[in-house]
């Protein structure tokens, strides 16, 4: 059986107001589109609903069970929906964000920042994580959402790219590439490279791009977080690759160089399979697109 909302009302308007034209005005329709709903209904239903002549409008006997009937129902589901409409504009509550590092450290804070301001009553909880665990976090639930580098199995998420990020070269001011404007992936083959480990998202891309311009690696070390990374480099140990965001807080005995051709890491929003977001976690997917998009427009 196929009865839509717009049919009942029409109904319930023209039994309380026993004519068409004034149940038409009181909801903002026209006669025919008021009459029509009620054929439809009555052909619906296989039964007549209303006694019709040049004077009044009468509901039958099934017409005044109807009304009896579908009055209350009505109203409580009108009730139900203002609910629903209701909470879809709350902005208040707790929502929960899973970052691999570079992220949580160079998109996040200006993220939960604006967020703060704009929704006081609103909860950003981030978890800094690797990004194995960002999708682990998001694919068993206990993450509303993921910001991540994007992952090799997209089938597995429903995402959105929000930006790119270059890879560069980090190097002390003293290396002998450090005069260079920027420097070709090729020109890598033989140096030492301290290296992020396989934890982070951006590894196997970098190794892609390593592999795609024929370098054979000299990793001497492998980390979990670039600041280290930056360490071991200004200690002398090598060299490293690593995304351009993570460069913000680079110490000053350190230079980073652009990498020629460009290679960029997809900046990820990620959530579970043909799952909804709540209100409020939209609200934060949203601030966290639009923070992105000001990055990349600076």
């Amino acid at each position: 059986m196929n009865i839509s909302l717009r049919q009942l009302r029409a109904f319930l308007a023209v039994a309380k107001l026993r004519h068409f034209r004034r149940a038409a005005d009181s909801l903002h329709l026209t006669q025919p589109a008021v009459s029509r709903h009620i054929a439809e209904l009555e052909s619906e239903l296989e039964v007549k609903l209303f006694d019709r002549n040049t004077r009044e409008v009468v509901p039958t006997e099934a017409g005044r069970y109807l009304h009896s009937a579908i009055e209350r129902v009505l109203d409580e589901l009108e009730g139900v929906l203002a609910h629903v409409h209701s909470e879809s504009e709350r902005r208040h509550g707790k929502v929960r964000v899973a970052s691999v590092p570079t992220l949580s450290a160079n998109l996040m804070p200006a993220c939960i920042a604006a967020c703060a301001q704009r929704y006081p009553e609103l909860t950003v909880q981030l978890h800094d994580q690797v990004q194995a665990l960002v999708l682990e976090s998001v694919r068993g639930g206990e993450v509303d959402f993921g910001v991540t580098v994007e992952p090799a199995d997209t089938e597995a998420f429903d995402s959105e790219i929000i930006m790119h990020d270059a890879f560069v070269l980090v190097c002390r001011r003293d290396h002998v590439l450090a005069t260079r404007a920027q420097v070709s992936w090729k020109k890598l083959k033989g140096q030492p490279l301290v290296l992020l480990d396989y934890a982070s998202g951006s590894r196997r891309l970098i190794d892609r791009h390593l592999g795609q311009y024929a370098v054979d690696a000299q990793v001497v070390q492998q980390t979990g977080h670039t600041q280290t990374a930056f360490s071991m480099v200004d200690a002398g140990l090598g060299i490293t690759i690593t995304p351009s965001l993570s460069t913000t807080q680079l110490p000053p005995s350190l230079v980073a160089l652009p990498l020629t051709p460009v290679a960029r890491r997809a900046i990820t929003l990620i959530r579970r399979r043909h799952r909804s977001l709540s209100p409020v976690a939209e609200l934060v997917w949203s601030q966290i697109r639009a923070t992105a998009t000001s990055l990349t427009q600076t």
